[in-house]
């Protein structure tokens, strides 16, 4: 089995900003005003929301091509449920992160209703953001010296 590793670097800017660079990209993280950040750029939380829909839109086209389907768009709503007192520490019994994550997908092709189904479950079991939301990964965290 190859492996292959990406990395990220970031450093914390102003007030809750995130300063991210991932490859020759820079992400600019912060809070909503009513969290107490200057609303500069998405959360944390939004933003792996935004790349989820991503990651379906990339395996999407993939998988068109694979296929030879003509693939002439794909649009996402995603939304997901948390509860603030998990992050905030306010109730150590609830999680912190997303109870639940919907997305709905609209795919333009031409195919049927049933096709659309398949297609969409093959594209929700082939990106690597959606195993991680259902199956977790292994988080190693450790202090920089």
């Amino acid at each position: 089995m190859i492996m292959k590793t990406i990395s990220v670097q970031g450093s914390m800017g102003n007030g809750f900003a995130i300063d991210m660079t991932c490859g020759n990209h820079q992400v600019l993280i912060d809070q909503p005003r009513a969290a107490f950040g200057t609303d500069t750029g998405p959360s944390p939380l939004e933003l792996i929301l935004a790349a989820l829909g991503g990651c379906f839109g990339t395996i999407g086209r993939f998988l068109a091509h694979q296929r030879k389907i003509e693939l002439r768009g794909m649009r996402f709503e995603i939304e997901a449920d948390y509860d603030p007192a998990g992050l905030l520490g306010r109730d150590k019994t609830v999680r912190p992160g997303f109870q639940d994550v919907r997305v709905r997908v609209d795919i333009d092709a031409d195919l049927s209703h049933e096709e659309k189904l398949e297609f969409m479950h093959e594209v929700e079991r082939r990106c690597p953001l959606a195993d991680n939301l259902l199956n977790g990964t292994r988080l190693h965290t450790e202090l920089a010296v």
